[in-house]
């Protein structure tokens, strides 16, 4: 062999065996540089089978898991490896599984980890699938890097800017992000959701009297016992101060919303246990509904404010709907305030009173005072309107001492027998220096203490319970007599009752008006809270009878004494005068033989709705069962058309009873308490069904949605004469 070619074999073998050599160490130098990079805490390494079952983890891997981690070698993936929960913060992402079965790239995939401790760690996933020459899958290999500390101060951050700090619920910013979510995805599927706003009544005052700590410790109560009611049905959230948020996803049936809100009024205005002392709180609801009260998330929030303040005006602890009536309302309270504060400078509001009277002998016994205001240009205003708006503001202190030392003087004029009895407002009666305002009323007049009956709704109450005793003995000291009114109806507790401090129990109308109807459980009512005060040493008032049956019931129930349209109207102080100098205080009862459904007298255009015709017409009243309408001639008895009172809100109706131009209407369906005085319908239709008629959301008014005029096309003939119409001022 020549000794070039030797020579060129010699080498070419060396080369071949420093190759091997090479590759031989660079395999050696692969492992060494694996386990250096799990060493500096770069990353972990993982691998699976086919079948998707854990075939290896690295050392590092193991090593952090702890003892026992090899046990997980031959697992599923999915059962090492656990999706994180979804909650605030956490990154939204597909689960494993669904990558997996997949076959899809794993980036960043954030994952749970039990360790031999038990404890959660978090890891962050990198993967590829393998497959080898021939295209067949053989598994995932990846890496892992342990994110632990990171997560979970990522999370806790991410946390604190959603949830409230103080309660555990969800705060003002994702409330807001999952209303603006929730009605987004709603209008595509054209689903319905509630929003229920809260706030506290009389907070402040546990705030003033037992110290902020206290506070936040009735807030956290609070909280617990919305969660309660409110359970899986909606979500719960906390936007500052003593303001609360429920956000309820398909639901729009007045009815059940409106039970649900009176849970929570009733719940809320439970006594609380704070630091070893009591107090009572209560809270108002607004209610607003979408699609038919907003569709964007700010219009919908206007919506349920407006509802709350008028829940609030109305008495507070109740609930309200928001109704596009009360956009003119808002900027009326606020005129009307202003008028308010003026009459009250002019000493525009009177005094009325309306008796008391034995239903036995009929002799009067009492007048309780009430508040009259007329205005020159709008005429009478019923307290009911201008009593919030002065509640709001400290104008209710000066309207209510004015109003003490009118009726205390005016008394004086009355037979000693008979007593006066002035409402008092809960500010009034809190604030500091009452007991003297009442003694100085009675030192300036010489009324006897004794002849002046104060009377104090259930929501004086609400607060610190040691600070209202306290009052209470300090007027009882003075001799007047202390009277609980509208017993029954607002923060009720009967709690109040033991401690001796009232003369006298008015059972509110409410219990009255349709006592005698048929199944009515009023009745039994009434009995109890009569057996009550008797027990008690207490005088029972009947407030708001109006007809024969009324009155004959609550007298062979018990009631001591009865107030109501039954025996007279308010009336002035000359004319209480004049009866007294007649020799009489004999008031006789006049009235019908029997109850009428409770039925608001309104005058407002709303339609008709007969066949494919449209008709406006008037509506004078509506009750729970029916209404009076006029504008249309030529309407049979028996008719059967649907009346839109606007909104939505559709009454399938039988015309029972009608005259040459006036109509008597008989529901289908009875209509339900809208929680502020008025009636609604339990249902809706939704804005979307009127917009697949053919009519645009945008023609159907402004934030409400009355039902559009029939189209003129391919109508038959109308059946009634459509007379002209005017609404005269109500």
């Amino acid at each position: 062999m020549p000794l070039g070619f030797r020579k060129n074999l010699r080498e070419s073998r060396n080369a071949a065996t420093e190759q091997r050599a090479v590759a031989t160490g660079g395999a050696t130098d692969r492992s060494v540089v694996l386990g250096e990079v799990e060493e500096l805490g770069i990353g972990m390494f993982w691998a699976t089978d086919a079948e998707g079952n854990l075939s290896f983890l690295s050392s590092r891997a193991l090593a952090d898991l702890g003892a026992g981690a090899e046990e997980l070698i031959g697992k599923p993936l999915v059962r090492v490896f656990n999706d994180i929960e979804e909650e605030v913060g956490a990154p939204t992402q597909r689960s494993l599984a669904f990558k997996l079965k997949a076959r899809s790239k794993l980036d960043e995939q954030i994952v749970a980890v039990t360790d031999a401790r038990e404890s959660t760690r978090w890891w962050r996933l990198n993967g590829r699938p393998l497959l080898d020459a021939e295209g067949n899958f053989r598994g995932y290999r990846g890496s892992a890097v342990d994110i632990s500390a990171q997560y979970a101060y990522e999370t806790q951050v991410a946390r604190q800017s959603q949830v409230d700090e103080l309660t555990g619920l969800a705060n003002r910013r994702k409330l807001g992000e999952r209303l603006t979510a929730m009605l987004a995805a709603f209008r595509v599927s054209r689903r319905s959701c509630a929003l229920m706003m809260l706030d506290l009544d009389r907070f402040k005052q546990v705030n003033d009297t037992m110290g902020h700590p206290a506070g936040d410790e009735l807030l956290k109560q609070v909280a617990q016992r919305l969660l309660s009611i409110v359970k899986d049905a909606g979500e719960v959230g906390r936007l500052g101060g003593d303001e609360f948020q429920v956000l309820l996803p398909d639901m729009d049936d007045r009815g059940t919303l409106g039970e649900l809100a009176n849970r929570i009024v009733q719940s809320i205005s439970q006594p609380y246990q704070i630091n070893g002392r009591r107090a009572i709180i209560g809270t108002s609801v607004g209610i607003a509904i979408a699609p038919y009260d907003g569709l964007e998330a700010d219009e919908l929030t206007r919506s349920a404010d407006m509802a709350l303040y008028s829940a609030k005006e109305t008495r507070g602890g109740t609930f309200c709907f928001f109704t596009s009536e009360l956009r003119d309302a808002a900027s009326k309270t606020a005129m009307l305030g202003d008028r308010l504060r003026d009459a009250v400078d002019k000493d525009e509001l009177k005094l009325a009173y309306q008796p008391l009277v034995d239903p036995v002998t009929n002799e009067v016994k009492c007048f309780e005072a009430l508040l009259r205001w007329h205005d020159e240009e709008a005429g009478d205003i019923s307290p009911a309107q201008f009593i919030p708006v002065a509640e709001n503001d400290d104008l209710i202190i000066r309207i209510g001492e004015a109003a003490l030392r009118r009726a205390c003087m005016d008394a004086l004029a009355w037979p000693d027998t008979i007593r006066v009895a002035v409402n008092v407002s809960a500010k009034q009666f809190i604030r500091p220096g009452y007991r003297k305002a009442v003694a100085a009323a009675l030192a300036a007049s010489g009324l006897p203490p004794q002849r002046l009956e104060l009377e104090i709704t259930e929501s004086v109450f609400v607060g610190d319970l040691e600070t209202v005793d306290a009052i209470f003995r300090d007027l009882k000291k003075l001799g007047v007599r202390l009277a609980l009114d509208d017993f029954g109806t607002g923060y009720s507790s009967l709690g109040y009752l033991k401690h001796g401090h009232f003369n006298k129990i008015k059972i509110d109308q409410s219990f009255v008006r349709g006592c005698t109807e048929n199944g009515d459980i009023n009745p039994a009512i009434i009995t109890a809270i009569v057996a009550l005060a008797k027990a008690l040493g207490m005088e029972t008032v009947a407030e708001g009878v109006e007809a024969m049956d009324e009155l004959a019931l609550v007298e062979e129930r018990g009631a001591d004494l009865v107030q109501g349209y039954i025996y007279s109207k308010p009336i002035t102080q000359e004319q209480v005068l004049a009866q007294f100098a007649d020799g009489s205080g004999v008031f006789r009862p006049s009235g019908p033989p029997r109850h009428r459904a409770e039925r608001i007298t309104i005058f407002r255009k709303v339609g008709l709705i007969h066949e494919d015709h449209y008709y406006d017409v008037i509506l004078r009243n509506l009750s729970k069962t029916g209404a009076r309408i006029t504008g249309l001639a030529g309407v049979p008895v028996g008719t059967d058309v649907v009346l839109d009172l606007g909104h939505g809100q559709l009454v399938v109706s039988k015309v029972a009873n009608a005259t040459e131009n006036s109509q008597g209407l008989k529901f289908e369906t009875p209509l339900i308490s809208d929680g502020s005085g008025g009636f609604m319908t339990r249902h809706r239709i939704s804005p979307y069904s009127l917009a697949e008629a053919g009519i645009p959301l945008a023609a159907l008014g402004a934030g409400a949605f009355p039902l559009a005029k029939w189209r003129e096309a391919n109508k038959t003939v109308p059946k009634f004469v459509q007379l002209e119409l005017s609404v005269p001022n109500a």
